[in-house]
């Protein structure tokens, strides 16, 4: 079993009087271990798809499975307790909290989890060892560099084990070695911890670290 699965997922938004059609049967699995780059212009409903494959949004119709659990698209209430189990999450802009230490912003997103005190702190420690940081774990965010603020990031999405990594143009904000070092850190840690990892992006430099490409045009996965 993958630990990804979506088949045939719609969502369609009300738009005053209009309802769009943003995705349009979109059918996605993916193993531990994968990477996969989740390509597509403006407007083709790829974040959409990443949001309801992070359990952000429920689709409208369709199946959507994480690390074998259902997501009932019916129970939105579900959905932050399959979020802290199982998804970690990178985003473009880091979104740490500036006056928190690197590992206090790792630590913060375990204690949302319900990891506390010394396991958290240990947990930490591990992750942002992992992402090459240890020595910057006392360091505040605007002491790091860009790609270092983006490890702090992938430290976070890690911590705690979830066995599925989303990241939503994780290389918009840095340069092109900064951004190189940035994916294959995602592609090293993907394999060595067992992660499915999928990354939305227009970066072709995704392409040289995914083992496989989908792109979503209009609404649905070009064949």
């Amino acid at each position: 079993m993958s630990l990804l699965e979506s088949e045939n997922v719609t969502k369609t938004f009300d738009e005053g009087r209009q309802t769009v059609q943003v995705l349009r049967g979109v059918s996605l699995s993916v193993d531990r271990g994968e990477v996969v780059a989740l390509e597509g212009p403006s407007g083709s409903g790829k974040t959409t798809f990443l949001s309801i494959l992070g359990c952000i949004l429920t689709p409208t119709s369709g199946r959507v499975a994480i690390d074998g659990r259902e997501v009932d698209p019916k129970d939105p209430s579900a959905l932050p307790a399959i979020r802290k189990k199982s998804i970690g999450f990178v985003f473009q802009q880091f979104n740490l909290f500036p006056a928190l230490s690197a590992q206090e912003n790792v630590e913060y997103s375990l204690n949302v989890r319900g990891w506390k005190g010394v396991v958290a702190r240990k947990e930490a420690e591990r992750v942002l060892d992992a992402v090459g940081l240890a020595d910057r774990k006392g360091f505040l965010p605007r002491d790091l560099s860009g790609g270092q603020k983006q490890r702090v990031a992938i430290a976070r999405a890690l911590a705690g084990a979830p066995g599925l990594l989303l990241a939503d143009e994780p290389t918009a904000n840095l340069d092109s070695e900064s951004g190189r070092q940035i994916l294959d850190l995602f592609r090293d840690l993907a394999k060595k911890e067992n992660r499915a990892l999928v990354i939305v992006t227009h970066d072709p430099k995704v392409r040289a670290i995914a083992d496989r490409v989908a792109t979503i045009h209009d609404g649905q996965l070009a064949a």
